[in-house]
């Protein structure tokens, strides 16, 4: 068969690599390009891309129902807030990065850490929650869903992040990507440290009481 013949042109639409298809808000169909803003579908426990019209929408608490709500921008950063040895057993978290978000279905605190697999859930108790981060002006400012509280924990001390909620899923999914091993190699290692450096570079101190802006 030639390759330029029809039939051999025919075969190249199959096995050529097809051009992935645009981003699309998931509320109107209309194309995104570049970044954009995500909702979080309450009821589905699930992020949604948005188009700034349509994210717009959904910035004020309740709006459409309260199904969805519009995740916001907003890094702050506390390293008071970083729980100690003790605190982080409690919890019982196996590994040294999680992060944590208040689930108004549920009416309670949910832990998440990375994984080979991605996200892996966690129940907290509300009294352990209140034990450890009652105090913390972080957990404190959290907005119900569309924030986490993201800590990670290095030998007696660490860091503690109030981020959106679609970044931390951002950094389950890079190192999902990248995990080798048991405690996810070099490549992991890698894009954590990357991750926190940019987590460092946005982040404010958090306000503290009599002392808002």
């Amino acid at each position: 068969m030639s390759p330029q013949s029809p039939a051999a042109a025919g075969l190249r639409r199959f096995v050529a690599p097809r051009p992935a298809a645009p981003e699309r808000c998931e509320l109107c169909g209309a194309t995104l390009t570049g970044p954009h803003r995500h909702l979080v579908d309450v009821d589905q426990r699930a992020l949604a891309c948005a188009c700034t019209p349509c994210s717009l929408l959904f910035d004020r608490p309740g709006a459409g129902g309260g199904r969805f709500a519009a995740v916001p921008d907003r890094y702050l950063a506390d390293p008071n807030s970083v729980p100690d040895a003790v605190a982080w057993q409690r919890l019982r978290i196996p590994v040294s990065v999680a992060f944590f978000f208040h689930n108004a279905s549920l009416e309670r605190p949910v832990v998440l850490y990375p994984s080979p697999a991605g996200a892996t859930e966690s129940d907290v108790d509300p009294g352990t929650w209140e034990a450890v981060f009652g105090d913390s002006p972080l957990a404190r400012a959290l907005r119900p869903d569309v924030e986490t509280l993201l800590v990670r924990r290095e030998g007696d001390g660490g860091e503690c992040y109030l981020t959106p909620v679609d970044r931390a899923y951002e950094l389950v999914g890079r190192l999902r990507l990248t995990w080798q091993g048991f405690d996810g190699g070099p490549g992991a290692r890698a894009e954590l440290a990357a991750f926190f450096d940019d987590l460092r570079q946005r982040a404010a101190p958090v306000p503290r009481e009599g002392n808002r802006s």
